[in-house]
């Protein structure tokens, strides 16, 4: 006795497979200029990508208050550039940091924006949002 599929059990199973793949999140999460997107649930492995208006040139710069370590990985340090049109020295650009879904669980991924020196005022924006990993 040989076991071989029938074509007509194929196509429901290729459609059950191709349900079950499409239920993973899998791309990027892309979050620009502040947390509307916030709360962020996460599949494990998924990768976020944050990116914040910065103008370092005016001595503000944004600090990583906590970056969820208990569910998110740091894929490296904060990047920083300027539009390419820009043309004005001292012009504002764009902070980015990535990160990856690391493992089940829940944490907040907190910034703010502040003159490091300045130690007795309050950050001039704040970036918070809670993420969750399943």
């Amino acid at each position: 006795m040989s076991f071989a599929l029938s074509p007509r059990l194929l196509l429901p199973l290729g459609v059950v497979l191709l349900t079950a793949c499409a239920q993973q999140k899998t791309g990027p999460v892309l979050i620009q200029d502040q947390a509307d997107d916030c709360p962020l649930s996460l599949s494990q492995g998924q990768p976020l990508v944050l990116t914040l208006p910065s103008n370092p040139t005016t001595g503000f710069r944004w600090v990583v208050r906590s970056a969820a370590p208990n569910v998110l990985q740091s894929l490296g340090p904060e990047v920083y550039t300027t539009p390419e049109d820009a043309g004005l020295v001292g012009s504002g650009g764009q902070s980015t940091w990535r990160f990856k879904a690391s493992q089940p669980g829940d944490g907040h991924l907190h910034l703010e924006y502040l003159r490091p020196w300045e130690t007795d005022i309050a950050p001039a924006e704040s970036f918070d949002c809670r993420v969750s990993v399943r």
